[in-house]
């Protein structure tokens, strides 16, 4: 068994995805690992992995028929002991609590995920006065990476998203340039909401806004144009990531009709 086939299993026993995109790109890309432990059975089964690769936190799954036998605890054990200190708990699964005060390990961050159903008209974007809304064309990618890094610059992944890894991304057979919304005022970028549709449903994947262009409500036009993008594509629902303490990204987003749906947890060593 490989780690995407032990992580499709597990995924679809917890219905949480176990591994993260950046995760699942360097498997794609064939990346060294940083960590990899991993037990096995006789014959060579996979049972259980912690896995990171790049400066991503450790990941940690069990295929289901194995757990409850230790292994979770066994490898964020190991992990410490090499020097790891950050583990992402997705899902905030039953049992990730108890590994988590076994090992020493405390909740850092939470990451919400919120859902829309789409059961009737979505609200339509009012765009801020001198601002252009458009879809993606070849030339925006350098503009795009300066405008995420002004705007998560204190994001410890999305702000450190480089032309590499923009291009890596553009790279996945879910890139439909359709689905990436550019902000121009001035002939300047300002802004971009980068939608994803991805298993049948889709995703507020990006909203980046440059701090010069905050609090005239861009960042709300920009959500519903990707929103109402995704509807008509045809997707029932529509999900999105946002920091749990973020409160004005929360506010726009429940007042577009988004509600908690799962969560996330990163766990450091105390």
């Amino acid at each position: 068994m490989s780690i995407t086939d032990l992580a499709e299993r597990v995924a679809a026993f917890d219905h949480v995805e176990p591994l993260n995109e950046a995760s699942l790109l360097a498997l794609r890309d064939r990346v060294e690992p940083r960590v990899d432990i991993r037990f096995e059975t006789p014959d060579g089964q996979l049972m259980a992995l912690a896995f990171a690769a790049g400066d991503t936190a450790v990941e940690v799954m069990v295929d289901p028929r194995f757990r409850r036998g230790g292994f979770g605890t066994r490898m964020v054990s190991a992990a410490l002991s090499e020097g790891e200190s950050s583990f992402w708990a997705h899902g905030g699964l039953p049992g990730v609590a108890q590994i988590a005060k076994k090992t020493g390990l405390v909740a850092e961050r939470t990451l919400l995920i919120l859902r829309k159903e789409f059961d009737g008209p979505v609200e339509a974007e009012t765009v801020p006065d001198n601002v252009t809304l458009r879809t993606f064309h070849a030339g925006d990618e350098d503009p795009i990476v300066a405008v995420n890094a002004r705007a998560f610059a204190h994001h410890p992944e999305q702000g450190a998203m480089d032309r590499a890894d923009l291009d890596r991304r553009m790279s996945s057979d879910w890139f439909d340039p359709e689905g990436l919304f550019i902000a121009e005022q001035s002939g300047h970028v300002v802004g971009f909401h980068w939608t994803k549709i991805e298993a049948g449903i889709g995703e507020v994947y990006v909203v980046g806004i440059d701090p010069d262009a905050q609090g005239g409500g861009l960042g709300k036009a920009l959500t519903a144009r990707g929103v109402r993008h995704l509807q008509e594509r045809g997707v029932p629902a529509v999900i999105l990531y946002v920091e749990g303490d973020n409160e004005p990204a929360l506010a726009v987003y429940r007042k577009l009709g988004f509600k908690d749906f799962k969560k996330d947890v990163l766990y450091r060593k105390a």
